[in-house]
């Protein structure tokens, strides 16, 4: 349903916000997207053909347009079901079916007949007025002949006023059927040439559209979908560079604020690449849904290797545990001892021992685990690599679901048996933690309380049992008649916040692999005459580390590559909040001035954009200056500005870019006059000295030396 009135009623107030429309635009789009190439052709043509002539309502601004684009559509949708697939390929004539199609949609207008082609009762010419007649009669009058020259005069010459004017001057004699092939064919000519340099254009135009839309637009979990589903029809390069930005959003909105309950869902969806706006809604109150999404992300993490993406979901799973834990009904044990003992086995995952114990002393504190139900308990799916003793554990119990199944040789029930008990686990998980830390002061006293809440366990389930075997036979040993001395836990909890320093470090680090290897795509698209750089971003990455060195090895490589001459480059870095926190405080400091010195540019952040060749100076000097470089290094780095001041691609700076280069330039002077004012400063010292030294010694030998050299 679209919010669209009547053409006879969108004249009157009261009807035109209240009248509604069905839509069948995505059938439509489906069924467009399946015609042929020559199917396209004619639409694209009768569209053009109509609209010209001012049949349309949209041409004829009067509103007394009789036709209408969805009328054209219909015709088409009509024409591609009813013709045979033959008469479009076989001896394809464009002019020849047009002129077909047109006289059929006078006979629609004669008829006052235009059947809908999705609703059967429904007649789309249901109101005519008197111009009806004269519209259908000129359609009908339309030849072949007629149409032709049309087309030349009004669509060819059009096209070829675009092209240079030894192009368009072709057009002007096309009495033969050759000359008209000459034309077209050097304007096709003339189109393949061009287009690499315009759909450049357009790439960086649309690279510019979505940081400013996640920029200013936070995203969601339906906008995330949305975007998943449809940039790879757009150009499958762009999925990425939408996930580094939105990544890099969401770590300039924590670093400001928080994570917020919206953002934790955008990354999760990013991250699954698939989710349930309802449900994530509904979740952010419930402890029980916000303990579901956790065990959707430690299920993906559980099974996959912990590369950057699988880091981020370990944290975005921690997130989601703190949120159920927050939640005003997570007072339940069903929902508060497993929270805290899967927080307890991602803390231990990522290393973070203490937090880890404080997670188990949290889980081991609740009063009455009886409430922890089958769907609460510890599975053994969800848990990544802790140790070979729970691998084994969990194949062991599956290993004899199967001999139990085969040896009875009926189909029983098939249960999960890959489960353990919150407070059993949570004992052995505590255990484990000392056991890294290698936690001296009483170190027995996990594994006699272990053992002691084992024998009073009246449920447990077989990876429980074959767990407290293992520990029994391995180096965990004590002695089972003091277990009436064990002590009640009094460690400290400091376990109650989410800690997301570690979130933003994986998010920035994951949002510049993507970055990197969409300019690595975008370096395999064909660009004429023209040179771009992969790793700008991995060496801007790398500076904020402090890995100096390697930032300073990837920027003289970029220099050298965008100044050897293969051409210019118009790839830029976009001053976004999101990209300037990966810069340091200077840089900051010029984009902020670039934007006090044209105001307007401030709100068009089209504008406030670097060159990769300023970029990479100003990350090369820095370095430079960071490592203590000799004079002769600041001398080359100096010539390279000068240089890109010289090359076709200063053309290309904008006020930020000059503004960068006379920094470096500064810095580099600056930088060699203190050298030599310390030389200087030295070198005078040591002719103090060497006087001083002279005067002695013709006092003490009476000898005279010559002055200093």
């Amino acid at each position: 349903m679209v919010d669209i009135a009547h053409r006879q009623c969108k004249w009157i107030p009261w009807l035109r916000h209240t009248q509604h429309r069905l839509s069948f635009s995505r059938a439509e789009v489906v069924l467009l997207n399946s015609w042929m190439p020559e199917q396209q052709i004619i639409y694209n043509l009768l569209r053009v053909f109509v609209k010209t002539v001012r049949f349309t309502d949209s041409a004829n601004n009067s509103g007394g347009g009789i036709l209408c684009n969805y009328h054209i559509k219909t015709l088409m949708l009509w024409a591609c079901e009813l013709k045979p697939r033959r008469q479009w390929i076989g001896n394809f004539n464009a002019i020849r079916i047009s002129v077909k199609l047109l006289h059929t949609l006078a006979a629609w207008l004669t008829e006052a007949r235009c059947p809908h082609y999705f609703i059967s009762d429904c007649n789309l010419f249901d109101v005519l007025d008197d111009s009806a007649e004269l519209t259908a009669s000129i359609l009908m009058s339309v030849t072949q002949p007629w149409l032709l020259e049309w087309f030349i005069h009004n669509y060819l010459r059009r096209c070829a006023d675009l092209c240079p004017a030894i192009v368009s001057r072709l057009f002007d004699d096309v009495s033969t059927s050759r000359k008209l092939q000459t034309a077209v064919s050097a304007v096709v000519r003339w189109r393949s040439r061009m287009w690499p340099i315009v759909s450049c254009s357009l790439f960086m135009l649309f690279q510019h559209d979505m940081a400013n839309c996640v920029s200013r637009l936070s995203p969601t979990v339906r906008s995330c979908l949305y975007l998943i589903k449809e940039l790879p029809r757009v150009d499958h390069i762009l999925s990425g560079y939408y996930t580094a930005l939105t990544f890099l959003h969401v770590c300039y909105r924590i670093i400001r604020n928080s994570l917020s309950d919206g953002l934790l869902d955008a990354l999760s969806t990013l991250c699954l690449q698939s989710n349930d706006a309802r449900r994530c809604l509904r979740a952010q109150h419930s402890s029980v849904l916000s303990l579901r999404q956790a065990a959707v992300l430690m299920k993906v993490v559980a099974t996959n290797s912990h590369s950057t993406v699988q880091l981020i979901e370990i944290e975005l799973a921690k997130a989601y545990l703190h949120r159920a834990l927050r939640c005003k009904d997570s007072d339940i044990d069903s929902v508060y001892c497993p929270a805290n003992v899967y927080l307890a086995v991602l803390n231990f995952t990522t290393g973070q021992y203490q937090t880890a114990i404080d997670h188990c002393t949290l889980a081991l504190r609740s009063r009455d685990h009886s409430q922890c139900s089958s769907q609460h308990v510890v599975q053994g799916e969800l848990i990544p690599k802790i140790d070979d003793m729970v691998d084994i554990v969990l194949g062991l119990a599956v290993f004899y679901q199967f001999i139990r199944i085969s040896a009875l040789d009926r189909q029983q029930r098939t249960q999960n048996v890959n489960v353990f008990t919150t407070e059993l686990f949570a004992h052995y998980l505590h255990m484990r933690c000392l056991s890294v830390q290698k936690y001296e002061t009483s170190s027995t006293d996990p594994v006699w309380r272990y053992q002691k809440y084992f024998f009073e366990s009246t449920k447990m389930f077989i990876c429980d049992v074959l767990l407290f075997r293992s520990v029994n036979r391995t180096k965990y040993s004590a002695n089972y008649r003091r277990l009436t001395v064990v002590r009640e836990y009094a460690e400290p909890v400091t376990a109650s916040h989410l800690d997301t320093s570690k979130l933003v470090q994986l998010l920035q680090q994951s949002a510049i692999e993507h970055l990197t290897r969409f300019r690595e795509l975008e370096a395999q698209r064909p660009r004429p005459c023209q040179v771009i750089v992969t790793t700008e971003f991995e060496a801007l990455y790398a500076y904020k580390r402090g890995e100096y060195q390697h930032c300073f090895s990837l920027a003289v490589r970029n220099v050298r590559k965008l100044t050897a001459g293969l051409g210019m480059s118009e790839v830029r870095i976009y001053a976004y909040p999101e990209l300037i926190q990966l810069m340091d405080d200077e840089l900051a400091s010029v984009i902020g001035l670039s934007v006090i010195v044209h105001p307007s540019r401030g709100t068009l952040m089209r504008h406030v954009s670097i060159h990769q060749l300023s970029l990479c100076l100003y990350l090369m000097t820095q370095c430079q200056i960071k490592l203590n470089h000799s004079l002769e290094s600041l001398a080359l780095t100096l010539n390279y500005v000068a240089l890109a001041c010289r090359h076709p691609q200063c053309a290309l700076f904008m006020t930020l870019d000059e503004l960068i280069l006379k920094l470096i330039e500064r810095k580099i002077k600056m930088r060699v006059g203190r050298r030599a004012s310390h030389f200087h400063s030295r070198l005078e010292a040591h002719q103090r000295l060497y006087r001083v030294l002279s005067k002695r010694i013709n006092h003490v030998i009476g000898l005279s030396f010559p002055g200093p050299v």
